[in-house]
């Protein structure tokens, strides 16, 4: 099945994307590797859960229920509560979080409104107000290719709090992304390895059946017939 998702972009700085989309029957699709860390609110059968869910570092197959409706706060790299580490929610152990009411729910001993697809903006800037949500600026930094004095291992140890991954990982699921984007477009495989520096056209294979779950011969064949 193929989402239809509805976006739009808010607090530029902390945001990716703010999202929204429904499914009609249920089923089973292809979650691919990502880097973002988001919070997803879900309503099935008039119920509804805010679940924060976090990065992937491999392909995984994925259910979906019918009739459901989803919003979701994309994060940008880098953002994070720090009461909410990110590396525990690393692979689909996403977190929960535990309703209040049929409209609220629970966040710092506190009770917060369900966020809406109209409202998220609203509700990520009280989140930001109240020191719930920061920025590292060092890997913002480091994402811009801004030098810093730090080492290596301190470097790294901002990244795994802020992202709870790897630079090198985000590096590698970035570049597969990107990949995907050539193939798409119809770029021969052996030219999109080249242009993205895999070792070889089989380096590029096994890095997109572990991070998209497909191979670059699927993902041109897709996209030639589309």
């Amino acid at each position: 099945m193929a989402f239809t998702f509805d976006t739009h972009p808010a607090h530029a700085s902390f945001v990716e994307t703010i999202w929204r989309t429904r499914s009609q029957g249920a089923g089973v699709f292809t979650s691919t590797a990502a880097t973002n860390w988001e919070l997803v609110i879900a309503t099935v059968d008039g119920h509804t859960t805010i679940v924060a869910r976090g990065p992937e570092t491999k392909a995984s197959q994925a259910d979906f229920p019918a009739d459901a409706e989803f919003v979701g706060v994309t994060f940008r790299l880098g953002t994070f509560m720090p009461r909410l580490p990110v590396s525990t929610l690393l692979d689909r152990q996403d977190a929960v979080l535990p309703a209040a009411s049929r409209t609220s729910f629970w966040l710092d001993n506190s009770v917060w409104e369900l966020p809406t697809f109209d409202n998220a903006d609203v509700f990520v800037g009280r989140l930001i107000r109240q020191g719930l949500l920061v920025r590292d600026p060092v890997v913002e930094a480091a994402r811009a290719g801004r030098a810093t004095d730090l080492s290596i291992r301190t470097l790294q140890d901002h990244f795994l709090r802020a992202t709870g991954l790897s630079h090198k990982t985000i590096q590698q699921i970035e570049r597969a992304h990107r990949a995907v984007s050539l193939l798409e477009r119809g770029v021969p495989i052996v030219e999109a390895a080249y242009a993205l520096d895999f070792f070889d056209q089989a380096h590029l294979t096994n890095a997109l059946r572990r991070f998209m779950g497909r191979t670059p011969a699927q993902i041109a064949r897709k996209s030639t017939s589309a």
